[in-house]
């Protein structure tokens, strides 16, 4: 089984984000990047399918410049056997993007795409289920769990009323959860195994996608300062301050 995991380079989300200031959009300057967090998950999920025997192959894409390629050489660090970069220097919104993997899709012919549910930047959380509805593989999304049985992949759900068990038909598409697995850390060793592993390069031109953006950003503002709570020595003295002072109750 081949298994086709895309990646975004976002900012490290240890690091504070800051806006530019003519609001137009967040400062990248010389700020860590790394693999979205939703997608590490989605790579150490695969890499465990390919350790347990259930995949053969693990492929892994990301679309942008050739910045990306540091976060694609973590990813075969990981564990992924080999990377592809689809190189443009456009912002591509979500809705390009699943056409552009629907494309490698079509190449590759892998029998289960994992993605992270949503990147910690854009925090849309549509690409997996636009890609999904463009190849016409089934899908579930937020899984905290994914098991492999033959020509089908059981995946369990984090819905809001708790969880949700769905039979997958192969070829599939899963979006990862938080709680599937603990991404492990890359070792000196795999690290340099990962410079040897191919990494090829595909021009955006190549795959014959319109990428005009179909959405426009107009202002990034930092989020409102808030201010620092207090402690408070017993119920009594909380009640009186969400009554007189926060005047939350009466």
């Amino acid at each position: 089984m081949k298994v086709l995991v895309p990646i975004k380079r976002v900012i490290d989300y240890n690091v504070k984000v800051r806006v530019k200031s003519d609001n137009s959009n967040v400062d990248l300057a010389n700020v860590k990047m790394a693999i979205n967090p939703f997608c590490e998950i989605a790579v150490e999920e695969a890499v465990r399918l390919k350790e347990a025997g259930t995949a053969s192959e693990v492929i892994v894409i990301s679309v942008g410049n050739k910045s990306c390629q540091e976060q694609l050489r973590t990813a075969l660090a990981l564990g992924a056997d080999r990377a592809i970069q689809i190189d443009t220097d456009q912002q591509v919104d979500a809705l390009n993007i699943a056409k552009l993997l629907q494309k490698i899709v079509a190449e590759e012919q892998p029998q289960l795409v994992i993605l992270g549910k949503q990147s910690i930047d854009s925090d849309n959380n549509q690409t997996g289920q636009m890609l999904a509805a463009l190849t016409g593989f089934s899908q579930g999304t937020f899984a905290s769990e994914v098991k492999v049985d033959g020509d089908f992949v059981k995946v369990t759900r984090e819905v809001d009323s708790g969880l949700q068990t769905v039979s997958l038909t192969l070829p599939a598409i899963v979006t990862t959860d938080l709680r599937l697995n603990e991404p492990r850390y890359a070792s000196l060793p795999n690290i340099m195994k990962a410079k040897r592993k191919p990494l090829l390069v595909r021009s955006a031109s190549d795959f014959d996608v319109d990428l005009t953006p179909r959405t426009q950003l107009i202002k990034v503002v930092p989020p409102s300062e808030r201010q620092a709570g207090i402690l408070v020595d017993s119920v009594d003295e909380l009640v009186e301050k969400l009554r007189n002072e926060a005047k939350v109750i009466s």
